[in-house]
């Protein structure tokens, strides 16, 4: 074999390489980027869900809501002038 022919080889070998080189990264990239989409599709269900919880917390937490089950479900009153004590 001569050396144009060697030569020759060499750069064919190299450039095939290449080109599966580049083929492997561009269906990496495709493949990430799906990934990606995925992910963030996720966090925007999360995120949504996050916001219905702090609502229904806020709801949840009103004063009136609170003092409603206090005096309905608990059977808790404020108490009387006689009923409060002052500690020193």
């Amino acid at each position: 074999m001569t050396a144009r022919a060697m030569v020759a080889l060499a750069l064919s070998v190299l450039v095939a390489g290449s080109a599966v080189a580049v083929v492997y990264s561009k269906h990496e990239s495709r493949r990430l980027f799906s990934l990606l989409e995925q992910e963030n599709h996720t966090r925007d269900a999360l995120d949504a869900e996050w916001g219905m919880l702090q609502l229904e917390q806020a709801a949840w937490a009103t004063h009136g809501r609170v003092e409603r089950v206090a005096t309905d479900e608990l059977d808790m009153k404020l108490p009387g002038r006689g009923e409060v004590h002052t500690l020193r």
